[in-house]
């Protein structure tokens, strides 16, 4: 009986947080993912890696798991002068859900143009896909504390059955 009246509660105390966010609060999460995009065109590991808190956990296009904002930028920072020095990085839409206050997830969709394959090949290297960014409000600011990056390709029908 108590957990049939506490959920009530704690929906519309969700709710609530959810619909109390400002529009300047949207602004600065939008805002992070253009400075992303900025940060990546200009090869600047430390302005990317600066966005994302000590803490984050990076997941990128090809699965690997990057447990810290220092391993982000030791292994991205050879990334950036290596496969992905002529890359260019744009961002696209983004949709925006704040979980909290100071919690938002976002969806990213991205392009991408110049990059080579870890290997250095020109084929098979990512040229669209979607984040999944969490970002929390910290000291004021807001930090990338979760990131997941996928490829992607335009949506089409499954085959039928036979």
């Amino acid at each position: 009986m108590k957990r049939a009246l506490l959920l009530p509660l704690v929906v519309a105390s969700v709710c609530r947080a959810a619909a109390a966010q400002s529009p300047a609060d949207e602004a600065a999460v939008r805002a992070l993912q253009q400075q992303q995009a900025n940060a990546w065109n200009a090869h600047d590991i430390d302005a990317y890696a600066g966005l994302f808190a000590e803490d984050a956990h990076v997941i990128n296009v090809l699965g690997w798991h990057w447990q810290s904002r220092a391993e982000l930028k030791a292994k991205l920072g050879q990334a950036f002068a290596s496969v992905f020095a002529r890359s260019r990085l744009t961002i696209g839409q983004v949709n925006v859900a704040f979980l909290a206050p100071d919690i938002a997830v976002a969806h990213v969709r991205w392009s991408m143009t110049g990059a080579l394959s870890p290997t250095g090949a020109e084929s098979d290297t990512p040229e669209a896909g979607i984040q999944t960014v969490v970002v929390t409000r910290r000291g004021g600011a807001w930090r990338i504390v979760d990131f997941q990056n996928t490829n992607s390709q335009p949506e089409r029908a499954f085959p039928s059955p036979k």
